[in-house]
């Protein structure tokens, strides 16, 4: 017997959140590694455990809480997802990007992305922020792969702006206006969970890479082919392999994440009425 379709999850899982709360969101926000303290600036706030929550899973990687928050932000109505799924973690990428949709299916304007990365570009330092300028897929996967489904969007979507240039702009305007250092650059999306060798490391950054990551792409992609402007933001946890000595851990990502989270808090509390506004207006 077959089972249900991409579609009718998505409307399902809706269906649900919608009759949990009133909140008509503007703002989607997925959080990354260490990132998830942010949501707790919500007013208002309802939330719901991903458990709660038709055909999505439970997080198993540390600080991916796994919650869905509804309130309002600076006056915003948003919706924030405290942690994702990953391709590494076994799910098929129809499931890693479930919660995207679902976060477009909510009505959302605008989707920001932000995930913890290893920074390649050798100005970065620990706990700088990089605005996404674009990215390279490295995972050997995409979300669209298989039949396209009419009803989410095209066949071959463009993704010549994968990140909204107007958006950014608007970051990069934010953060100076607070003096706040913003880096920019593009992001590598990696299967993982290995952190990257030196030798991967040196390819990257001739590729064009700035940070690297295991997650994002996937989610960017969803949102583009269902019509959403994406802005995304990487929290440059660690330096990559190679650029510094030390062995890499997830303690040293997650604290360098929690350090970061103080200043995207501040960009985001900033510049988030101002993607509402400004963008909206246009």
């Amino acid at each position: 017997m077959q089972g249900p379709s991409i579609y009718e999850k998505i409307r399902a899982a809706v269906s649900e959140i919608q009759s949990r709360s009133s909140i008509q969101p503007k703002i989607g926000m997925i959080l990354g590694s260490g990132l998830g303290p942010i949501a707790d600036q919500c007013t208002d706030a309802v939330k719901l455990n991903y458990s709660d929550i038709p055909y999505f899973h439970g997080t198993s990687v540390e600080g991916h809480a796994g919650k869905m928050i509804l309130g309002n932000f600076e006056g915003v109505p948003v919706v924030f997802l405290q942690g994702r799924f990953h391709v590494y973690e076994g799910y098929p990428m129809e499931d890693v990007v479930l919660p995207t949709r679902v976060l477009c299916a909510l009505g959302i304007e605008t989707l920001i992305l932000t995930n913890a990365a290893g920074g390649i570009n050798t100005r970065f330092q620990p706990c700088d922020l990089m605005v996404i300028r674009d990215h390279i897929n490295l995972m050997g996967n995409n979300p669209l792969k298989g039949p396209n489904l009419s009803e989410l969007g095209p066949r071959f979507p463009d993704m010549t702006e994968a990140y909204d240039s107007k958006c950014i702009e608007i970051l990069k305007n934010t953060a100076a206006e607070i003096n706040l250092p913003l880096q920019e650059g593009v992001y590598a999306g990696v299967l993982g969970p290995t952190y990257e060798t030196p030798a991967e490391v040196r390819m990257l950054r001739t590729l064009g890479a700035d940070a690297v990551g295991m997650s994002t792409v996937p989610e960017s992609i969803a949102a583009n082919h269902l019509g959403v402007q994406v802005v995304g933001i990487s929290a440059i946890t660690n330096l990559a392999a190679g650029i510094s000595h030390q062995k890499l851990t997830h303690e040293e990502v997650m604290e360098s994440s929690e350090l970061t989270a103080k200043k995207m808090t501040s960009l985001l509390k900033n510049a988030i009425p101002r993607l509402v506004h400004e963008r909206g207006n246009e």
